[in-house]
């Protein structure tokens, strides 16, 4: 598909006896952040370095950019920070992108370039010792924008911030997409990826899960809602659906908020207070849990 940034099938990689990537088959499109979620030791790095031709997969496939990973016409329209950047704490954010820039035949119209882009100009003279955290990991953003390339593979480029800094990246992050850059975003930070992210896909244990939009993985809307006294008022909700569980202050109803109304009525009905009632949705974090436990007890 002309649109198909990246594709892999069945992608693995073992170290002996370990699987670190067991036969992983994931899409991402053009002009997306795809958010790839899992735990530390989940294998995410693994398939990012796999992408990006740095290791060799053990079986499956991979196309990045319509190429193989590696090749010299996917290299060059990819820039890549993973596992945090590596620059000389002796020379200046702006010399280390001209040592970068050289290397690849670029000039300092793109060093500059990079820096506006992750608004590092004022501080492009101070040495790299000198930068935050958050400042760096910007600095390790600027080094993969070098060139204006096609795909972004970021790896935890929140990893260690403060709020103030994870809240910068993100917005750099959205920036770079909504200015034509495709973004593959690793990431443990599920309210980071929730906020920012088209697409995501779940890996645990090298296994990937799923692979779906936010709003398809969160699911839908729930109710909740408490009344008084619950047991007179939870025979009345399950008339409205069959789909109601009562937990320890309220009942929950798997059933769409266009349903409230009815919900409402039945519990007025019944002779019960109502005291609460509201939607819910579900986090990805939830959804997340959720996902990693079962996928824990399937391997016991």
């Amino acid at each position: 598909m002309r649109n198909r940034i990246v594709s892999t099938d069945k992608l693995t990689k073992r170290y002996g006896e370990h699987t670190a990537v067991d036969a992983v088959s994931m899409t991402v499109d053009r002009g997306e952040i795809y958010g790839f979620l899992g735990p530390n030791g989940a294998g995410k790095t693994t398939t990012l370095r796999m992408l990006v031709g740095l290791i060799t997969p053990t079986s499956g496939a991979a196309t990045v950019l319509g190429h193989r990973p590696g090749d010299p016409e996917a290299t060059t329209r990819t820039g890549v920070l993973i596992e945090g950047p590596g620059f000389f704490p002796y020379l200046s954010g702006r010399d280390n992108l001209r040592v970068m820039a050289r290397y690849r035949g670029l000039t300092d119209r793109h060093v500059d370039e990079a820096l506006g882009r992750v608004r590092l100009t004022d501080r492009g003279g101070d040495k790299f010792r000198t930068y935050s955290l958050g400042m760096k990991q910007r600095l390790g953003v600027g080094a993969a924008l070098l060139g204006e390339p096609d795909l972004l593979i970021l790896d935890e480029p929140t990893n260690g911030l403060d709020p103030a800094g994870m809240a910068e990246m993100r917005e750099l992050i959205v920036e770079l997409a909504d200015s034509g850059h495709t973004v593959v975003l690793s990431s443990h930070m599920l309210s980071e990826v929730q906020e920012i992210c088209h697409r995501v896909g779940v890996i645990s244990g090298g296994k990937l899960l799923v692979e779906s939009t936010v709003t398809e993985l969160r699911g839908a809307t729930t109710l909740f809602l408490r009344a008084n006294p619950l047991e007179v008022a939870f025979p009345a909700v399950q008339r409205v659906s069959r789909r109601a569980l009562l937990t320890g202050n309220g009942i929950r109803v798997d059933i769409g908020a266009d349903h409230a109304p009815a919900v409402a009525r039945a519990v007025v009905e019944s002779g019960a207070d109502l005291l609460e009632l509201r939607a819910d949705e579900r986090s990805l974090e939830e959804v997340f849990f959720e996902m990693t436990a079962t996928e824990k007890e399937m391997v016991k």
